[in-house]
């Protein structure tokens, strides 16, 4: 499993600041990915070269404060408003080269989300694993729980000792190669610790925004991995009705299809995308 040191052929590259692989041009249009809690551009390595050969240039983004991209130390500027501010922009950029398809994964989601109602001219949004409101009560808001006050008290490099002594427990995580293992590790304690305590504060009193979201008519598709544990699949397929949007579902896949089955996630993407741009 090489997840998100899956081979691209895909540049890294700055935009506006932020730190993002992109594959190579011409293409009908461009698709900017927005990863979550934690996550980086990488998380989206599986997908870029399928996403290249289906006529979509890809561009995935750290958002400010993960990994590569640096943040401001305000944790306020890291909720899927401000954030979703700075996404738009990017978008508005792009788009002055043509067609924009957005996609967020999970918190990235809630971010793109905003980004859409700041205004971001995208031809059409994916939501991945996201929801309508914040991440209801479950293991993964109960461990956002515990680690706010272990990173506020002793930093990233305890917090991820944590993370490990707990992984380490899932025969999955014992599977994961020694490079992925050390590319996580680095990822994780280059993140911004501003932008862990503000995210996951977002991730604890995010809004409903979903009837707003509707009525700004830009064409959405809501996808979720079989298996999700974050936001449930019910949810997701309520609020994928609530958005009068078609709703997917990726087999062989929790909270990350797009490393868990990158391949079943693009023809889905590709699917919708090609459709937007009719």
């Amino acid at each position: 499993m090489t997840a998100q040191l899956t081979p691209h052929g895909a540049e890294k590259v700055r935009v506006r600041g932020l730190a993002a692989l992109r594959t190579p041009a011409p293409a009908k249009a461009t698709a900017v990915l927005v990863p979550g809690y934690t996550g980086s551009k990488e998380d989206f390595a599986p997908l870029l070269d399928g996403l290249a050969a289906g006529d979509f240039r890809a561009l995935a983004i750290d958002l400010p404060g993960q990994f590569e991209s640096p943040g401001p130390a305000d944790e306020t500027a890291y909720l899927p408003a401000p954030l979703g501010a700075v996404v738009a922009g990017l978008v508005e950029d792009v788009a002055a080269e043509g067609p924009v398809v957005l996609l967020g994964h999970s918190y990235g989601g809630l971010v793109a989300r905003a980004a859409v109602l700041a205004g971001a001219p995208a031809t059409g949004l994916t939501l991945l694993d996201s929801g309508p409101a914040e991440l209801p009560d479950g293991a993964r808001r109960q461990a956002l729980g515990a680690g706010e006050p272990v990173l506020r008290a002793s930093g990233l490099d305890a917090v991820y000792r944590v993370r490990e002594q707990v992984s380490a427990r899932s025969p999955l995580w014992a599977a994961l190669p020694p490079d992925l293992k050390d590319f996580l590790r680095e990822r994780f304690l280059a993140s911004s610790p501003a932008g862990l305590l503000g995210m996951a504060a977002g991730l604890r009193t995010e809004p409903d925004r979903v009837e707003e979201l509707a009525a700004t008519g830009v064409p959405i598709l809501v996808v979720a991995g079989e298996r999700d544990d974050a936001w449930s699949v019910p949810a997701q397929r309520a609020m994928a009705a609530r958005l009068g949007a078609p709703f997917e579902l990726i087999p062989g896949a929790a909270h990350s299809p797009n490393t868990e089955n990158p391949a079943a996630l693009v023809r889905v993407l590709l699917r919708a995308w090609r459709q937007w741009l009719v």
